[in-house]
């Protein structure tokens, strides 16, 4: 995994992470958020009712197939600023998205010989709070880049190709 990009955020810092900087059709690729926040100011979970929890919102794309968000275990706190109890993520975490290439031959046929770079965007939604106040709710944009190469069908062996 590599960092790819690194985001300053309303009271958080954002790194976006990639599992692959490449992918052939039917490759399975994690894109990774990692939330830093600053000591004392959580943000709130899913699950967290009435006020806006974090998340990952991707953009549809027809060439990939997006599983559902994983996030970390959240933890119960007690906020004086709202004096409730509700689950929130604190310090250091990570938010992971896989995504499937399209292995359809229309797709693989699609991609030339190079390949295509394939812009994936998306915007990570939250609230964060601190001692005394929540501040309003804040959405950044996350973009991760993924070169979409095409099966290598002429190396094959004959006796492995797909008749």
């Amino acid at each position: 995994e590599e960092v790819t990009d690194s985001v300053e955020a309303p009271h958080l810092q954002l790194a976006l992470w990639q599992s692959d900087r490449a992918g052939v059709p039917g490759n399975l690729v994690t894109l990774t958020a990692e939330v830093r926040l600053p000591p004392d100011v959580p943000v709130y979970a899913p699950g967290t009712q009435g006020y806006k929890p974090i998340k990952l919102v991707m953009d549809p794309l027809p060439d990939l197939e997006l599983r559902a968000a994983s996030y970390p275990r959240s933890k119960i706190l007690y906020l004086p600023a709202i004096k409730e109890r509700v689950p929130v993520f604190e310090g250091t975490f990570r938010i992971r998205q896989e995504l499937k290439i399209n292995s359809t031959a229309d797709f693989s046929n699609s991609l030339g010989t190079d390949g295509k770079m394939v812009a994936i965007k998306g915007k990570l939604e939250y609230q964060a709070c601190d001692s005394k106040i929540c501040f309003l709710p804040a959405t950044v944009p996350v973009e991760w880049q993924l070169q979409v190469l095409p099966l290598d069908r002429q190396r094959a062996p004959e006796d492995i190709r797909h008749k």
